[in-house]
């Protein structure tokens, strides 16, 4: 009779590095050569964290960060301290990728030199909603506005738990002063997903008014994000905290 051989194990995937490849195919020399556009999502990552880690390569680490943090939009709205605790990050590769994805934002809010204009709920939760409702802890962010509602701004002014975020109010108006703005809008999300104004909310906002009547400031709107499309609240629209 004869002995069955055992099948063998399946030969573990060898994967590639930077470093083996032609040097025409590597990102950064992709990017000389046919300019950024031509690169995939994880090449660009790649070059942001220049190196990998003893058992994965740069565009490994790059494909696993964006898998795990489901995508581009994932990514961006994961946190500096979450981002830096990733296996192949580390805290200062966590700082470039945060800021690279900021200058983004920066760069979409003046639109070419062509800053967006800002008159309704509708315009804050275009240029806001799409990231925030991602986020996994709470932020409260600002636009900025002049007399013809331009953006001039768009700073986070807090960014708290996943159950809070506070924020003075005084806070809210010090870059408004110094940019010499006529207007602000606020907005913050709920990581709940619940886009329902809590009565912290609604104190908060009537205390900006408040202030932002004796600074001449006005407040336009205070939105409240929650998950999925659609989902945010108009606290102006629903006259809390405006009354």
């Amino acid at each position: 009779m004869t002995a069955r051989v055992p099948d063998s194990d399946p030969a573990p995937q060898y994967q590639f590095r930077v470093a083996e490849m032609p040097e025409d195919d590597r990102p950064r020399e992709r990017m000389h050569r046919l300019g950024s556009g031509a690169l995939k999502s994880e090449e660009l990552l790649a070059i942001l964290l220049r190196t990998g880690t003893a058992q994965e390569d740069v565009l490994h680490v790059a494909a696993r960060l964006l898998h795990e943090r489901g995508g581009l939009r994932g990514l961006a709205a994961t946190d500096l301290a979450t981002l830096g605790r990733a296996h192949g990050v580390g805290p200062a590769k966590a700082s470039t990728i945060a800021a690279a994805f900021e200058l983004g934002r920066r760069a979409a809010i003046e639109e070419g030199g062509a800053r967006p204009t800002v008159t309704s709920p509708q315009d804050i939760a275009r240029l806001l909603h799409p990231e925030m409702e991602l986020l996994q802890q709470e932020e409260l962010r600002l636009l900025i506005l002049d007399t013809k509602h331009h953006v001039l701004a768009a700073p986070v002014l807090y960014r708290g738990t996943v159950s809070s975020a506070g924020g003075r109010v005084a806070e809210l108006f010090r870059e408004a002063v110094r940019l010499n703005a006529s207007k602000i809008a606020l907005a913050h999300n709920h990581p709940s997903g619940d886009p329902a104004p809590s009565p912290d909310d609604i104190a908060f906002t009537r205390e900006a008014v408040e202030a932002g009547t004796l600074l001449e400031i006005a407040v336009l709107d205070h939105l409240v994000f929650g998950h999925g499309p659609g989902r945010w609240v108009s606290m102006r629209e629903k006259r809390l905290g405006f009354d």
